[in-house]
């Protein structure tokens, strides 16, 4: 498979595009800055140098042509203020999701946020973060061409992963390592069966095959 990733240079992208790359997938990762390109190369993946706040959806179609899925994993970051909570977790997502309908490309998942939600109130940045992510999810929930699955993991962890997880469409909240977010990501993209769906994530105690096979209704 061709695996296209918004935001290739995350912490959660590059571990994905090791897992892809090291079971036999294409993964091309799309990042801001060329001096990112190495990291990229150094996990199995290609770069592709794009700006998601500046390309039109046309441009990002062309970087999606011929790909057989697509992940948004891209974010503004913990240090970044409103404006780009704005730009990269909204725009630049429902971009993205623009483009794969333009590309052909019907499967498409989202990294999100638990407590994501369009209604979500208060005016702090990370209040404008849960409304930008789930007015995303909720721009991509009404796109009847793509085959979309929204992950909303809990609090990111850089602990060991252990491959054991919980995955339903409410856990509750919790911690989880990255490197089982990216295991999950890798496992949802060969499991068409979980579109239309959104889950939760957190640690827990069920290995990450399984637990992707029993949302699928496997």
């Amino acid at each position: 498979m061709r695996i296209v990733i918004a935001g290739g240079h995350g912490q959660i992208a590059l571990r994905l595009e090791r897992l892809l790359a090291a079971r036999g997938d294409e993964a091309v990762g799309l990042i801001r800055k060329p001096e990112q390109a190495e990291d990229l190369r150094r996990a199995g993946a290609e770069p592709v140098v794009l700006d998601l706040e500046s390309a039109s959806a046309e441009e990002v179609a062309e970087r999606l042509r011929g790909a057989d899925a697509a992940v948004f994993a891209a974010g503004a970051g913990p240090g970044s203020g409103v404006a780009r909570k704005e730009t990269v977790d909204k725009a630049a997502a429902i971009l993205f999701a623009d483009a794969a309908v333009r590309a052909g490309v019907r499967r498409f998942l989202v990294v999100s946020s638990m407590g994501a939600d369009p209604a979500h109130e208060g005016d702090e940045v990370f209040d404008v973060y849960l409304r930008a992510k789930g007015e995303a999810d909720a721009y991509v929930c009404g796109l009847d061409a793509l085959d979309w699955t929204i992950l909303r993991p809990g609090q990111l962890t850089d602990d060991a992963g252990t491959g054991l997880v919980r995955l339903e469409a409410h856990t509750g909240r919790g911690p989880v390592p990255r490197d089982d977010v990216a295991a999950v990501l890798a496992e949802l993209v060969d499991t068409p069966a979980t579109a239309g769906l959104t889950l939760e994530l957190i640690a827990g105690s069920t290995p990450v095959s399984v637990a992707v096979k029993s949302v699928a209704g496997n």
